[in-house]
């Protein structure tokens, strides 16, 4: 934080700087191992997260990592909603999340709750600290790692990292999102996941509300009731107990948070 501090007092340039998502174990733009293992640049876009695969370190001869500690390139998920404060007064005016290859649901899920953290904050900082446990129980929806600030405040060491597993948690699962509403109430729907019939499902609005459904009946183009849709981009007509507007999101529960 103090360096780019330094950068926009100097220069008075606009700053963008990460705020949230998956970390890079390399310096942006300085990593070949994507190209040399799998044929992929990621300073192309085409990463092929080779440092989240598993691997053996030796010295002498000798594994020196244990067996449960095959992950020894793989870091923890970046999250600074702590920190909003600070990249805020450091001069930093675009806060840019990582999402590639990530699900509408994840940019919908970060990109709200930080919208609302910053909006807060400006504010209010009282109101801002006040909601700081709904921030983190709503960041916690998507699909995350265990999660650091980063190098904002020093340099990360070894509690960065996720040695023994390369496993997102997901406690939410992404259903689609609301397409065309229909007078009496039926939403047109293209499935990402499989959903039925009787199941308790959730809707995210834009303005941060989350309303909690049920799905009464499903669908298909034809007219035809359907009890589920079991494969991924099956379109469906689908009515809820409460109806959504368009582009609101549709999601289930997997765990108790």
């Amino acid at each position: 934080l103090k360096e780019i501090r330094e950068i926009y007092d100097d220069t008075g340039l606009e700053v963008e700087t990460f705020v949230h998502g998956a970390l890079c174990y390399c310096y942006s733009g300085q990593c070949l191992f994507s190209s040399l293992i799998g044929g992929r640049s990621g300073n192309r876009g085409r990463c092929a997260q080779t440092c989240r695969l598993p691997f053996d370190a030796e010295q002498n001869g000798k594994y020196v990592n244990k067996k449960n500690e095959k992950y020894i390139l793989s870091l923890k998920d970046l999250c600074t909603l702590d920190l909003i404060p600070d990249i805020l007064e450091a001069g930093v005016c675009s806060l840019k999340i990582e999402g590639r290859m990530k699900t509408a649901l994840y940019v919908a899920t970060v990109a709200r709750t930080y919208r609302i953290a910053i909006d807060d904050y400006l504010e209010s900082p009282e109101k801002y600290q006040s909601k700081m446990e709904w921030y983190k129980s709503e960041i916690r929806k998507c699909t995350h790692r265990e999660y650091i600030t980063g190098f904002y405040f020093h340099k990360p060491g070894t509690e960065s990292q996720v040695y023994g597993s390369n496993t997102y948690v997901k406690p939410y699962t992404y259903l689609g999102t609301v397409g065309a509403v229909r007078g009496d109430g039926l939403v047109h729907l293209e499935q990402k996941n499989k959903f039925s019939v009787g199941e308790t499902i959730e809707i995210m609005k834009h303005a941060g509300r989350t309303v909690e459904t049920a799905v009464k009946r499903m669908i298909n183009e034809d007219g035809t009731e359907q009890e589920s849709a079991p494969h991924s981009k099956q379109v469906r007509w689908v009515e809820l107990d409460e109806c959504p507007e368009e582009y609101d999101i549709l999601r289930r529960a997997e765990e108790t948070l």
